[in-house]
């Protein structure tokens, strides 16, 4: 598992599922990026509904999801699939949970199952509702992070609660072109997070921080090791 992918897959989401946006290395200059604007709608949505609602499930282990509440994607934002009774919510988030300058943010191909803690589904998952609604509306990057920074200015998106987290421990993902496309990890939101203090983005850590780039929300991420089904995961490198 290469450095690189594991700065790419730390989404937000906001989930952030939540990319850091750093451009790959091996991108010659001025080269043009191989997602310059979103493709069509349909190339995003999952034909299969059964299909989508496995995959958000896989995010967590089978014990938490079983009886998470679950929502799909479709041509106008995501749509209650099946009703939770344990407060967690599990989705499949698209690339334009990235950064917004992540080059993978129009990316038709990724797939991000993550499961919300019940923190989290009512503090961090309405800014990936949020933001869905917005790129589903035609709007453009610039757009969809104007009226995002607008939203928190006044205040029209729920605060941070303390203990929100999610799950993204599904081998089935598809976070990234680069290689591995995956990692079995947690995701931890705070509004301020002192990496130092917790070891992280060094050498041989398990733990990466993240910061949001149009709310106020930063964290940290830990590689699990292990999938959602028990078996083995890698875990990631700096």
């Amino acid at each position: 598992m290469s450095g690189k992918m594991a700065k790419t897959i730390v989404l937000v989401v906001f989930v952030l599922v939540v990319g850091l946006g750093a451009t790959p290395q091996g991108q010659a200059q001025g080269a043009k990026p191989p997602y310059p604007s979103m493709a069509p709608l349909d190339q995003y949505l999952i034909a299969d509904r059964n299909a989508e609602i496995a995959l958000a499930r896989s995010a967590a282990p089978e014990s938490i999801s079983r009886d998470a509440k679950v929502a799909v994607l479709g041509p106008h934002g995501y749509e209650t699939a099946v009703e939770g009774k344990n407060g967690f919510v599990c989705i499949v988030e698209r690339g334009w949970m990235n950064t917004f300058d992540n080059p993978e943010y129009w990316n038709p191909k990724n797939r991000s199952p993550i499961c919300f803690n019940p923190p989290a589904a009512r503090t961090v998952l309405p800014i990936t509702y949020l933001r869905t609604n917005l790129v589903l509306t035609g709007k453009s990057k610039a757009e969809v992070k104007e009226s995002i920074q607008a939203a928190v200015a006044e205040k029209q998106l729920p605060a941070l609660e303390p203990g929100a987290m999610c799950y993204m421990m599904s081998k089935n993902a598809y976070l990234t072109d680069d290689d591995g496309h995956d990692l079995a990890h947690l995701m931890f939101f705070a509004t301020v997070v002192d990496g130092a203090a917790l070891g992280a983005d060094l050498p041989g850590s398990p733990v990466l921080t993240f910061k949001e780039d149009a709310v106020p929300i930063s964290g940290f991420i830990v590689g699990t090791g292990v999938w959602s089904d028990g078996t083995p995961a890698p875990l990631m490198s700096q």
